[in-house]
């Protein structure tokens, strides 16, 4: 479980106490603070709305999901290592489903999460062994976000002590999504090789008009030749 004890930690644990007891669009910041038996300005010096509470929430569940992530001491598949992970991540949930189902039921966008979101993609990739870095691993973690996103809704109504349906349902949506990734990969190196070729048909080309003064296709003074004197 996550350690909740710290000023902002006692707000985050109110604030999910709270979506757990009640629909999360009826939660107010000042029943934020009454729960965790401070005051709104105190509130305000760490948070500026709901949705940084939460992205608060999501930034210690990716340390705690980073935590607990297996050791690759051997050499599995990307798949089964970002099967590891995911399921990892949903242990660390597992305390706060109801305030989470409660949230999610709202239906309302927190545009501050939007941001946090993508970072949490990133850091499952990276703990998994795959780069997140770069176009391809920009495309991996929006490619991610859809699946953890489908598989995170199956884990809120999964009651089963072992996961069964969540384990099936990531698994089924992970090899889909390999075969997917494989063709995004082979799109994004083909891409590449056109970047750098157009890059460097540029460069050459501003060399050859730093050189000689002159655009590249441009006669220099001393290739034109002499004008003819007058009749």
């Amino acid at each position: 479980m996550l350690d909740l004890t710290s000023d902002k930690g006692r707000m985050i644990s109110a604030t999910l106490g709270l979506a757990a007891a009640k629909p999360w669009g009826q939660v107010t910041l000042a029943d934020i603070a009454e729960r965790a038996g401070t005051t709104l300005v105190a509130l305000k010096a760490h948070f500026g709305s709901k949705g940084d509470i939460l992205a608060a929430f999501a930034h210690l569940v990716d340390d705690e999901m980073l935590r607990r992530a297996p050791r690759r001491t051997e050499a599995p598949s990307a798949r089964d290592a970002l099967f590891e992970v995911i399921m990892s991540r949903f242990d660390v949930l597992e305390p706060y489903k109801g305030a989470l189902k409660s949230i999610a039921a709202s239906g309302l966008p927190e545009p501050q999460l939007i941001g946090r979101v993508l970072a949490t993609q990133g850091w499952m990739l990276e703990a998994a062994g795959i780069n997140s870095g770069g176009i391809d691993g920009g495309l991996r973690s929006a490619g991610l976000a859809t699946l953890y996103a489908s598989v995170f809704r199956v884990w809120l109504e999964d009651d089963d002590a072992g996961l069964a349906r969540t384990m099936s349902a990531l698994d089924r949506r992970l090899r889909r999504g390999q075969r997917t990734l494989e063709s995004v990969n082979g799109a994004c190196r083909t891409a590449e090789r056109c970047a750098s070729t157009v890059i460097g048909f540029l460069r050459n080309g501003l060399r050859g008009k730093t050189a000689s003064g002159a655009a590249p296709n441009e006669p220099t003074t001393a290739d034109t030749p002499p004008s003819q004197p007058a009749a």
